[in-house]
């Protein structure tokens, strides 16, 4: 089960770097001139969504930490 566990932290934790790079290239590559009707560049769309997939992994990696914490506690 700790196998399981930690094979989904290093997945979690990969999605996290993945999303991370990402909005750093989103970052890199932002082009004031494209911008939608409401005023937002496509870049900052990008950024945006990026930073809350980010988030979102992170707290999926952490839960299983926690996780992994308890089980790693109830077997001693």
């Amino acid at each position: 089960m700790n196998f399981v566990l930690i094979a989904m932290i290093v997945l979690a934790v990969g999605a996290v770097v993945f999303a991370l790079v990402r909005g750093l290239i989103a970052f890199a590559n932002m082009e004031p001139d494209n911008v939608d009707s409401d005023g937002i560049t496509a870049s900052h769309k990008k950024q945006n969504e990026m930073m809350f997939a980010r988030i979102k992994y992170q707290a999926i990696a952490v839960v299983f930490v926690i996780i992994l914490l308890m089980l790693a506690g109830g077997q001693s």
